[in-house]
């Protein structure tokens, strides 16, 4: 299978499928849609404000198991998107985040489709289904978002993270929000004549800072970046308006409201929130117990970054995160991913997914 997936991964690699290219992420999911017509397998078509997400279910829209992958990536330079082997490597963009998740759910899926219509049986008995969105590199509202409000499922599989000896089962939310300050112009000549917002703003940083001043060994505690500043017209002006962005990722012993409350009253400047989003925390369900139990070289952890998992917790979903091995080089000049990795986890995924089988008949 894995000479299958790696075909498949380079194909879908080829298409520059980037957010400023919306006619390429289209043309990844017309692709994909190609794969499934080849061999019969029914699917939806989503297409949330021009966001294409494809699913396959059963007719009923629910299923044990769900994998979730996506096909959008990060900008690039023209190169990345020529994928090439090297040192049991596959690389280019989207080679680890997240096209060979894709490659692998679609062939995983064939097989089974053709393995049960040889046993007389069809789409509608098939234990798991796929969910593939075009717009997690972006924020994921019109694809995980939305579509995963049609689904009934009793565990997700996100195939974008961790690594194959690490399942994912926390990651941190996500706050955004914009400071804006207003000064009073004048001639930097005369800066006592004026209100300077640059100062304004900085000040108000260093009150903001001072909640988050939280350290522990593995980081787990909510954090602030100064992500973007806009300010000042001219070197001999004292500006009177200035803005910034600061990214705060928290975890759910966070009162997210209670922080936002804090921050609005230790500041002068105007807070406005652009974002925010839930963390994802997996519950106890039989089915990551059945995962730790036939793989116990698997260890739990948890995730600074965000994914479409997210979603997961909004619509009650229970999951983890998981993926191939491509040492953390997502979004790099040098993105890769293990072939030998991929291999293993779909065999993994394939014996969790007939072992879930089984228990179920029992």
């Amino acid at each position: 299978m894995i000479e299958e997936i790696t075909k498949l991964a380079k194909s879908l690699i080829q298409i520059p499928s980037v957010h400023s290219r919306p006619h390429e992420i289209i043309r990844c999911a017309e692709f994909i849609e190609d794969y499934l017509n080849e061999f019969g397998i029914q699917y939806q078509r989503f297409h949330q404000n021009n966001t294409p997400s494809i699913l396959v279910l059963p007719k009923s829209g629910k299923v044990p198991i769900l994998l979730m992958s996506h096909f959008d990536v990060v900008e690039g330079e023209e190169e990345q998107f020529l994928p090439y082997e090297q040192d049991g490597c596959l690389f280019g963009r989207g080679s680890l985040d997240d096209k060979y998740a894709v490659s692998l759910s679609l062939v995983l899926l064939k097989k089974y489709f053709i393995e049960y219509q040889k046993k007389g049986l069809n789409q509608d008995d098939l234990p798991f289904g796929i969910l593939m969105t075009g717009d997690e590199e972006a924020g994921g509202m019109n694809g995980a978002n939305h579509v995963l409000s049609f689904i009934k499922t009793e565990f997700c599989i996100t195939l974008d993270g961790g690594s194959i000896n690490d399942v994912i089962t926390k990651e941190k939310g996500i706050l955004q929000i914009r400071l804006v300050s207003k000064g009073k112009t004048a001639h930097s000549a005369r800066p006592w004549t004026g209100i300077n917002a640059i100062e304004m703003l900085i000040k108000d940083y260093h009150s903001i800072e001072t909640l988050f001043n939280g350290s522990n060994r593995d980081n787990w505690h909510r954090t602030l970046n100064f992500s973007k500043i806009e300010a000042g017209s001219s070197f001999n002006n004292v500006p009177g308006h200035a803005e910034a962005i600061f990214d705060i990722r928290y975890t759910e012993n966070d009162d997210i409201d209670g922080l936002l409350e804090q921050m609005v009253t230790s500041t002068q400047s105007e807070l406005f929130l652009i974002r925010k989003e839930p963390l994802f925390v997996a519950k106890p369900s039989q089915h990551l117990d059945l995962l730790l139990e036939f793989n116990p070289e698997i260890q739990i952890g948890s995730e600074h970054g965000s994914s479409d998992a997210r979603f997961l917790s909004k619509f009650g979903i229970n999951g983890v995160v998981w993926g191939a091995n491509g040492n953390r080089s997502h979004h790099s000049i040098r993105e890769h991913v293990n072939l030998k990795s991929i291999e293993t986890l779909c065999e993994k995924i394939d014996h969790f997914i007939r072992k879930s089988v089984e228990i179920n008949k029992v």
